[in-house]
């Protein structure tokens, strides 16, 4: 018996230490962002340049992001991200630049969250594409995502984005 509850009290902490670590990390990234990068509309067109704000929320077990895109005077796309943190994996949903909510699932490694995102319907001929979120040292942050390009099967960055803390 005394076995057992050493061996508990031995796991035990380290679940909770790893939600506590994924808790401080995650409340690095609440606050107000704002940035510039490049978006592309399908993957063979030339990227374009944007400007976005976000405001993100941060707690022990998620995030949520919120923010608007510009680009070419006219264009304006609302975008949002709500991730959790469950166990050891993140999941969530993502509404991006064309619309429909998509899936999230990954894992954090080191200071970037990975996530595969599962669209509600077909963009660059797949359902599917990766999303990087990335802390940038104490006040930056980096959104990427990365598809495959279906005309030549090679990945390509369908978005990037670099926030700074306001």
């Amino acid at each position: 018996m005394w076995r057992w509850l050493l061996m508990a009290a031995l796991i035990l902490p380290s679940t909770s230490a790893s939600r506590a670590d994924e808790g401080a990390f995650l409340k690095t990234l609440g606050g107000n962002w704002a940035g510039t990068g490049t978006v592309r509309i399908r993957a063979h067109m030339s990227p374009m340049n944007i400007s976005c704000n976000f405001s993100s929320k941060a707690s022990d077990a998620a995030l949520s992001m919120e923010g608007v895109c510009r680009g070419m005077l006219l264009i304006s796309r609302s975008i949002d991200a709500k991730l959790r943190f469950t166990g050891s994996t993140y999941s969530g949903s993502y509404l991006g630049p064309r619309g429909g909510r998509a899936g999230l699932n990954g894992t954090r490694r080191g200071d970037a969250i990975n996530l595969t995102i599962r669209w509600a319907k077909e963009v660059n001929g797949d359902r599917s594409a990766d999303l990087t979120l990335r802390k940038v040292g104490n006040n930056g942050m980096q959104l990427k995502t990365i598809d495959v390009d279906p005309a030549s099967g090679k990945r390509i960055v369908t978005s990037e984005i670099n926030l700074k803390r306001k």
